[in-house]
């Protein structure tokens, strides 16, 4: 039994782990200390059951549970958290958890759990091992056919027609996404969104086309319109990615050797067309941000911590909050501390020193270089010239 334990506090990790090592020694552990790590695993390893807590850096509990069922079906989920609101509990019993414990866990109510769901385990493992091994082999083979055929690759003597005998007619969709960074997470979220739509609206499949691209094939049901499949598929993608992103697609397409022409096509048409950023939750993210930072200027506000507020990659929030505010992130923050300064300077009662530590200055030396910086004075002569024009 594979057991993923996704928490992105260390001690909790640690002691579901310790817990659950000793009393079922034979089952492998693995631990994550993100939903990013967490979707690694899950596609490296056949987890069986996952414990993931609600609320971490990037995305929630419930949303990687979300995105992860059409790829993992047979996957049993626990929720965790030291939320305590019943939102929660009836959002993860809607998606199919399997049980919603709070912390502090007991470890007596962790084991007979982690038993009663090993029990299903090993039942579903029995029904379904042989038609899984054949129906995984047969999916894997196919699309690394097909990933290597769309990209124009040679494929040796391999047969395409047996694999594409079920779409005599489909789609391609392409989703591009514009990072600096590895995007692995993302890869992850676009698969398996992309999957579920695929299966709700017809038949098909999905391939990491390459780094940064996604591309799904798909044969839409009589009663379906592409357009309607792309509109859900923008929506998801504007919820969960992190990244700018791209979408293209094909018109319909009656046999499979125009596929890496289309494709090709594809590729050339991201180069020129708008990447798409969610701005209405950018703006919203900066907003949060900015009144977590006028309450807590006074403490270490780096871009990373500010970042994780609001869930966004840091390199991201950084571009989006310049873009938004018309200053650097360590601008801003110097500007707010030393406006708050400037006010507190004025009260004649205060030490320098103790309003540079009020305002996250902990070096009255480097205040007072980076207050004279910015405004010509040191701290002592702006107040100076406060003072004497207050008695004038």
């Amino acid at each position: 039994m594979d057991i993923l334990i996704v928490d992105d506090e260390t001690v909790i990790r640690e002691g579901i782990k310790r817990t659950l090592h000793n009393r079922f020694p034979d089952s492998r552990i693995y631990l994550a200390s993100s939903p990013e790590e967490a979707a690694l695993l899950l596609r490296k390893h056949r987890i069986h059951i996952v414990l993931t807590d609600i609320l971490m850096p990037g995305m929630t509990g419930l949303e990687l549970m979300s995105i992860s069922r059409g790829r993992h079906p047979n996957v049993k989920w626990v929720v965790i958290s030291a939320y305590s609101e019943f939102a929660y509990a009836q959002e993860a019993v809607r998606l199919g958890a399997k049980d919603y414990l709070l912390k502090p866990i007991g470890k007596e109510v962790l084991i007979k759990m982690v038993e009663q769901l090993g029990e299903e385990v090993v039942r579903d493992a029995a029904l379904t091992h042989e038609a899984h091994i054949l129906k995984e082999n047969r999916k894997y083979l196919r699309e690394a056919v097909f990933q290597r055929w769309a990209s124009g690759l040679d494929i040796g003597r391999i047969d395409l027609s047996s694999f594409m005998e079920s779409y005599p007619h489909f789609h391609l969709i392409m989703v591009k996404m514009e990072s600096d960074r590895v995007v692995h997470l993302e890869h992850f979220m676009i698969e398996n969104v992309l999957s579920e739509l695929i299966e709700r609206n017809g038949s098909g499949f999905v391939t990491i086309h390459d780094s940064k691209s996604l591309l799904g094939l798909v044969m839409l049901h009589e009663c379906v319109k592409l357009n309607e499949l792309l509109e859900e598929l923008r929506k998801h993608l504007i919820k969960y990615l992190r990244v700018p992103f791209q979408m293209m697609h094909s018109e319909r397409l009656d046999h499979f050797n125009t596929v890496p022409a289309e494709v090709q096509r594809m590729r050339q048409a991201s180069t020129t067309q708008v990447y798409e950023h969610y701005a209405s939750g950018g703006d919203r993210a900066v907003e949060v941000a900015l009144q977590y930072m006028k309450t807590q200027y006074n403490e270490d506000l780096s871009l990373e911590k500010v970042a994780s507020i609001v869930y966004l990659n840091p390199v991201y929030f950084s571009q989006l909050f310049k873009q938004k505010t018309g200053k650097g992130f360590k601008e801003y923050i110097i500007h707010l501390r030393l406006e708050q300064a400037k006010q507190m300077l004025r009260n004649p009662q205060l030490k320098i020193t103790d309003i540079a530590e009020r305002v996250g200055y902990h070096d009255i030396r480097h205040f007072s270089q980076v207050f004279r910086k910015k405004y010509n004075a040191t701290p002592s002569e702006y107040r100076q010239t406060c003072l004497s024009k207050t008695t004038d």
